[in-house]
């Protein structure tokens, strides 16, 4: 499998910048409103009477290289155009740039500097590996660039355990976290100021080489991302607790998109949330605490990939799990991926991912379980596939979920807890329908079968082609008890690591 966010050496070129104009480039900040990066821009340009640019540089190899999905770079250019025309509207000039790699970054930079007249760039800080790379490297080929943090509340290596490191367990991190935001003033940045008259319409701009899944089913815009926010802390917020786990329920906020590619900025949601709940942060009872936790939890695993680089490159957090040995199989991996497993609750969640780039929280969990303990398959061939269809991926979330399911991470459930399939969806999808939406050719089965597959009397999964969806639904590819007896004898390698 290939490694996401691998180390990558860029050769830097010293480049002589002399200008005073300024440059705004955007990465996974694709908004107006609360972008610190894009306020400082405007300040600079406006205190010091000069022109401000503004950039997006596509990169479709480095994408592919990082398995970003083809749903998510049609949900990125939606929002590019958009972005486009709200810069307009404040005088400001947006191009998109297409290069290839993060390779051929500092040496564009370092030219379009000299060719703009450019004194200083601003930008958001990005928590990946190969992101930084690059950023050090048009640091060290000359380029001013200012790096604002953003993409978490509370910076990266600011939330502390008392000998100064970083936490490796969730709940005293998350305690630590909530002392320190007590302690601000969670104030959203407005959209800026015009810098000058509105500009013409801006051209549709559109990806070069990049193939592309329409994400329609998701309204574009940072207004529709704020409005999904309030709505769901008005409406859903005070039942998250009960509902999220009920897939056929819409009971989530939806904003996961566009949290990934920063049309809505955490500090945004945890003010919307402090405005309806101003006691979220210091009651532990607050209806609204669960959520909040939520966000926490996406705060903990970005402070992770900045604390310990090596997560970018897929290693596994507690490196005992390097000494499991994972079975692999590539047709139980790809019937997984197909939704052919026989479980009809891990099937009626990939289809949901395939059809979708979507899955439920819950059923995440469920799938993952199932992937790395049912068929002891590589956490990454999972979080890999994931990456490749989400419209909500990120490498911090998707790595650290997927070793907390494998057993294998920072703060990870114990290897030897094994989701059971069948009492999953018994619980959180009792009448069925769930399944039944994403799995019509079971619609006339009773509860019975859609919860306990081996009562279905049907061909094995190796008896029938494998990707065939119009032969009869399969029965189990492997049976909950021995999957759970084979994992806890081929985890128990893990027993050590735990027990510390």
């Amino acid at each position: 499998m290939t490694l996401a966010n691998d180390s990558m050496p860029i050769d830097s070129i010293p480049i002589k910048v002399q200008g005073n104009n300024a440059l705004m480039w955007f990465r996974q900040d694709l908004r107006l409103a609360d972008n610190q990066a894009l306020t400082a821009a405007c300040d600079w340009a406006r205190e010091n009477g000069v022109a401000l640019k503004a950039i997006y540089i596509a990169t479709p190899t480095q994408w592919q290289r990082h398995d970003v999905a083809s749903i998510q770079l049609d949900f990125i250019e939606r929002h590019i155009n958009l972005l486009a025309q709200g810069l307009a509207s404040l005088g400001i000039g947006f191009e998109l740039i297409q290069l290839d790699t993060f390779a051929d970054v500092p040496e564009f930079i370092g030219h379009y500097c000299q060719q703009q007249g450019i004194g200083r760039v601003f930008a958001g800080r990005e928590p990946e590996i190969n992101e930084q790379q690059r950023d050090q490297a048009c640091i060290q080929s000359g380029i001013p660039l200012v790096l604002t943090d953003e993409h978490c509340l509370l910076k990266p290596g600011t939330v502390l355990n008392l000998s100064g490191d970083m936490y490796k367990v969730f709940t005293p991190f998350s305690r630590k976290w909530r002392e320190i935001a007590a302690r601000h003033a969670i104030l959203p940045l407005p959209v800026p100021a015009p810098l000058g008259p509105v500009l013409a319409e801006p051209k549709p701009l559109l990806f070069n080489n990049v193939t592309k899944v329409s994400s329609e089913l998701w309204a574009a815009g940072e207004g529709q991302a704020k409005r999904l926010l309030s709505a769901f802390i008005q409406q859903k917020v005070q039942d998250y607790k009960q509902d999220r786990d009920f897939p056929a329920i819409d009971g989530t906020s939806s904003i996961s998109p566009y949290l990934a590619i920063g049309v809505v900025s955490p500090r945004q949601c945890v003010a919307a949330l402090l405005h309806q709940f101003p006691e979220v942060i210091v009651d532990d009872t607050s209806p609204a605490r669960t959520w909040l936790n939520e966000l926490t939890w996406r705060e903990f695993y970005r402070h992770l990939l900045v604390a310990f680089p090596d997560l970018s490159k897929n290693h596994n957090f507690n490196r005992q799990a390097d000494h499991v040995q994972w079975r692999n199989n590539p047709q139980e991996f790809a019937a997984w991926c197909e939704g052919r497993t026989g479980y009809p609750i891990v099937d009626a969640a990939m289809r949901q991912l395939n059809q979708t780039g979507w899955m439920h929280n819950r059923l995440r969990m469920v799938v993952a379980s199932f992937l790395t303990k049912h068929l002891l398959i590589d956490w990454r061939w999972g979080e890999r596939y994931f990456r490749q269809k989400l419209i909500d991926g990120d490498l911090a979330a998707n790595n650290g979920g997927w070793q907390w399911s494998a057993g294998c991470g920072c703060d990870a459930q114990p290897y030897f807890r094994i989701f059971n399939p069948i009492s999953q969806s018994e619980k959180f999808d009792p009448d069925g329908s769930f399944i039944r939406k994403y799995l019509p050719e079971l619609a006339s089965w009773g509860i019975k079968q859609l919860h306990q597959p081996s009562t279905a009397q049907t061909p094995s999964l190796f008896e029938q082609p494998l990707f065939n969806t119009k032969t009869a639904y399969p029965s189990a590819i492997v049976e909950h008890s021995a999957a759970r007896a084979r994992a806890l004898t081929v985890l128990g390698v893990l027993k050590k690591a735990t027990a510390q």
